[in-house]
Formats: structure tokens, sequence, C-alpha cells
């Protein structure tokens, strides 16, 4: 559940950003006339990730059962790729994220309604495509029949508005560049239980061989069914007896992903005694008091 959380949370606050940002820049700038398409553009984005959704979840109902284990492994491991892909995006960017936006409302602004309802459902269905793919792909591979991850899902979705909401408002600061770093770090940990169980997919689809050879069995000392494996099992998709594939693929995508990730440029920059791409030390990055 605290894995799906974290998921809603992290993928939501971002969109919770981006509206932040279009609707207080409008705002301060005295084009409240424009706040109608931006929010149609919001609210079509958020029908086709909910759409999208839908359609993974009652779509693969129809399929056999090794058909539903090769979609099901193959859009996990898309899903794991454009999450990873998101977070190195988002800790680049996290810091000039507020002028990209203003550049591209600016231009939609000259252009007119249909440029303004195009930028908001852009800026915004692309986080609520990406939410709704791993999301199901993260409730797929926890698969444990009842409906905490899409409650975890649901609880952090609704942080993530209240703290969108907060920093509207100028209720809420936070260094955003530190969180997104280290809500990236354990988004990676996450995405590397999803990328595992989508081989696990694969191989009972009869994708990959391998599935009886396991690399280890501990079901007797952590029970899949016990408060502390289904603990596990929430929150890093921990499974007592994986295969050898499945820890092969864990281990290369996390150690990797996980120490580039961390390595930021600050970071670079200490060891080698510069400062990150030659410019001004790092500074805070804050969405500003209601603009």
């Amino acid at each position: 559940m605290f894995s799906n959380y974290l998921i809603g949370l992290r993928e939501g606050l971002e969109a919770s950003l981006v509206v932040c940002i279009l609707i207080a820049y409008l705002v301060k700038t005295g084009r409240r006339d424009a706040l109608k398409p931006v929010w149609t553009g919001i609210g079509i984005a958020i029908a086709l990730a909910m759409g999208f959704g839908s359609v993974l979840e009652f779509g693969s109902q129809e399929l056999t059962f090794q058909a539903q284990e090769a979609l099901g492994g193959s859009l996990s491991i898309v899903a794991v790729g454009l999450v990873t892909w998101m977070v190195f995006w988002m800790r680049r960017t996290a810091r000039h994220l507020r002028s990209e936006l203003h550049g591209k409302l600016d231009a939609a602004l000259a252009m007119g309604t249909g440029a303004l309802v195009a930028t908001a459902f852009l800026a915004v269905g692309r986080e609520g495509l990406e939410t709704a793919l791993f999301v199901w792909a993260s409730v797929h591979a926890a698969g444990d029949g009842t409906p905490r991850p899409l409650i975890g899902v649901a609880l952090g979705l609704a942080t993530a508005v209240l703290l969108g909401w907060l920093f509207y408002r100028g209720a809420l600061r936070i260094n955003l560049a530190k969180f997104f770093t280290w809500t990236g770090g354990m988004l990676v940990v996450v995405a590397a239980g999803v990328l595992a169980y989508g081989f696990h997919d694969l191989q009972e689809a009869g994708w990959i061989p391998g599935l009886t050879d396991l690399a280890f069995d501990i079901s007797g000392v952590i029970p899949p069914d016990s408060w502390y494996g289904t603990l596990l099992k929430g929150v890093f998709n921990f499974q007592p007896d994986p295969t050898v594939v499945q820890l092969a693929v864990w281990a290369l995508y996390l150690v990797p992903t996980l120490a580039v990730f961390l390595v930021t440029p600050e970071f670079i920059a200490r060891l080698t005694g510069r400062q990150a791409g030659g410019a001004a030390p790092a500074v805070e990055t804050k969405v500003p008091a209601s603009e």
C-alpha cells in the first residue's frame, strides 16, 4: 500500500504543481479569461488517464491467462522505463519547471483558446498516462486481491491535491529539488520490484525460460500471508521465492540506476571542487505564494 501511496503522491504532485503554476501565472498576469480553456484541457487529460486505466484493467480480463501474463509483463517493463525517465527528467528540470511552463503558456496565449487547451492537456496528460500505466503495473504486481493498492494510490493523489492547493495559497514551501530526489530514489526501488515481477509474468507466459529455477526460497521464514510478508510485498514488491531471472533483473536495474540517480551534479561538483555546470551554486526551488 505504501508503494502505491508513493506513486500517487509523486505523480500527483507533479501534476498539481503544473496546474498550480499555470493558474497562478494567469491570475497574476490578469488573464482570468484564459482559466476556462486551461481547466478544460486539464479535465480532458484527467478523463483520458482514467479511460486509459480502465481499458488496461477491463480489457485485460478478456484475455487468456498466458496473454494476460504476457501483457502484464510487457506493460510493467514499459511502465518502469517511463517512470525511470520521468524521475531523472524531474530531478534535472525541477528548478526550471516554473519558467518553462510560463514560456509555453505565453506562446499559447498568443495563439488562442485551442492552444491553451492543448498546452494544459499536454502538461497534465503526460503525467496522467504515466501514472495510470505505472499504477496498473504496480497493482498487478501486488496481486493480493484486496483494494489496498488502489486505496494507497487514492490517498497519495488526495495528498498531492492538498499539497498543490497549499502551494498555491502560499501556505507551504519546500525544496522541490530535494523532495523529488528523495521520492525519486524511493520510486526507483519500487520500480525495481515491478520490473522483476514483470519478468516473472513473462516467464509464466512462456516467453522467458527459468520459471522453476528459484534463486532462493525463504517462504518458511517470511510467509507471504504474514503481516511482515504483506508489508514487504506492499512496500518493495518483495517475493520470498524469486526466480534466478527475477533476482538478476532486480539487481541489474536497481544498483546502477539508483547509483546514477543519487550522483547529482552538486555531488560531482563537491568532488571536483567546481560548481555544478559552471554556474552559480544551486538554490532552493519553491512554489511561490498565490500570484
